[in-house]
């Protein structure tokens, strides 16, 4: 008897690699927009990654008639405050912004700051839902590292256009290195936000199965 599917909602190729991690040893078969020939553009105005991870996988599930898996995530940035918001981590260089424009304005953003005024985390919002109906989410922070001053301090560092344009420029000085060359057995000693995702997902999902 074949796996049921699921499909992971996003046209990211580098988030599709993430989410399909999440179900890896898993009795579901993960399927690609593409794949498919299916397309969404769900609402992202929601109050929480939680909240706009739902309305992906609910809009997304609707589309391909399926179940689906989503994810949003956003950088906490605590010394900012009021000038921040997690949410708009991909959008608030505006959005004809590529990645290198996004780095360049978070540097100059934060260029007042030093020490543990640039600290930073990352919260992940995930969701799995079927007809259009959310059968499960959560949000989760993970650790907390340290904005490079400059891109030479993350060893010259260029965005990549693969959507995770922060890890980059996000320094953990317990590896002496960025999020993006971290291996998964230290990202997962620092409390990683994936990490902790996937251990929700592989409780959840064989119950949900039955």
């Amino acid at each position: 008897m074949s796996s049921p599917a699921i499909l992971l909602a996003t046209g990211n190729a580098d988030k599709q690699r993430m989410l399909r991690r999440l179900l890896e040893g898993l009795p579901v078969t993960p399927a690609l927009p593409a794949q498919l020939g299916v397309f969404a553009a769900p609402d992202e105005s929601g109050d929480t990654h939680e909240a706009i991870a739902q309305a992906k996988a609910q809009e997304w599930s609707r589309v391909a008639g399926m179940p689906a898996i989503a994810s949003d995530g956003g950088l906490l940035l605590p010394s900012l405050g009021a000038n921040w918001e997690s949410r708009y981590t991909r959008r608030f260089a505006g959005p004809a912004a590529d990645d290198a424009e996004r780095q360049r304005r978070l540097l100059a953003l934060l260029e007042p700051y030093a020490g543990d005024d640039r600290n930073a985390a990352f919260v992940e919002g995930l969701a799995i839902a079927e007809g259009g109906q959310t059968v499960a989410s959560w949000e989760v922070r993970g650790a907390t590292g340290r904005i490079v001053d400059t891109l030479a301090d993350a060893g010259g560092a260029a965005a990549d256009g693969n959507g995770f344009w922060v890890f980059p420029l996000w320094h953990f000085a317990e590896y002496g290195r960025t999020y993006d060359r971290l291996t998964e057995v230290e990202r997962a000693g620092l409390g990683d936000h994936w990490e902790t995702l996937r251990r929700l997902v592989r409780e959840f999902v064989p119950h949900w199965l039955g």
